[in-house]
């Protein structure tokens, strides 16, 4: 007689029960991992290009965020002229009018740095051609710059200013990002795609302590 070898049809299918519990115990984390990373490297190429169109526009032009005056210079004019800027919107909670909202989750830790959940209708966003978004208020976004050696008629408006980066676009999930929930100092597990910032002479910098751990975080 001949002996065969192999598993049983109940072997087997207990085989495949358990990969699936444990391919549906990992997939989930593994997916968020994979999307926080691809987040995390498009927010730092948001704010890299960023820099470099300001830095640029100052050697081209002799002009900085500190420059801007609402009128013969602005972030639109500056930011059109060096980047590729493929749309701009100024209807606040629906930036591509489509009729569609752009509704913000606020992050654990905080809001937009003075950024309501909505986007104000003030604001004006540009989209570029890599997907990225960057929205601000123009009406507060001047003489942005924290030159100590400025006038004192100007103290009041020597400080940063301020928007966000979203570094998809409309797209979801539009949740700013947080640090961990009872994580001192912030840590940021999932990084997500909205990130505020901050503008002044020649920098673009993380405004909040979830942008910061983000950025400069392993």
């Amino acid at each position: 007689m001949t002996k065969r070898f192999g598993f049983t049809l109940a072997e087997v299918l207990i085989t495949l029960g358990i990969i699936g519990v444990v391919a549906a115990m990992t997939m989930p984390t593994l997916m968020n991992s994979t999307q926080g990373a691809q987040y995390k490297a498009a927010y730092k190429k948001a704010l890299s290009a960023l820099s470099q169109a300001i830095t640029l526009n100052v050697a081209l032009d002799e002009v900085d965020f500190g420059d801007v005056d609402g009128t013969n210079y602005t972030i639109e004019k500056i930011l059109k002229s060096r980047m590729n800027v493929v749309r701009t919107a100024t209807t606040g909670q629906d930036p591509i009018g489509d009729g569609d909202d752009y509704t913000i989750v606020a992050g654990i830790d905080g809001s937009l740095h003075g950024i309501a959940e909505d986007v104000p209708a003030a604001n004006v966003t540009l989209f570029f051609n890599d997907g990225i978004m960057f929205s601000y208020d123009p009406a507060t976004a001047t003489n942005c710059t924290k030159d100590t050696t400025i006038v004192a008629d100007w103290n009041a408006k020597r400080a940063a200013c301020s928007g966000f980066v979203d570094v998809n676009g409309t797209k979801g999930p539009n949740k700013v990002v947080a640090c961990d929930t009872g994580s001192n100092p912030c840590k940021v597990s999932n990084p997500t795609d909205i990130y505020p910032v901050e503008f002044f002479d020649t920098s673009v910098l993380p405004s909040t302590e979830a942008a910061k751990a983000v950025l400069y975080g392993k």
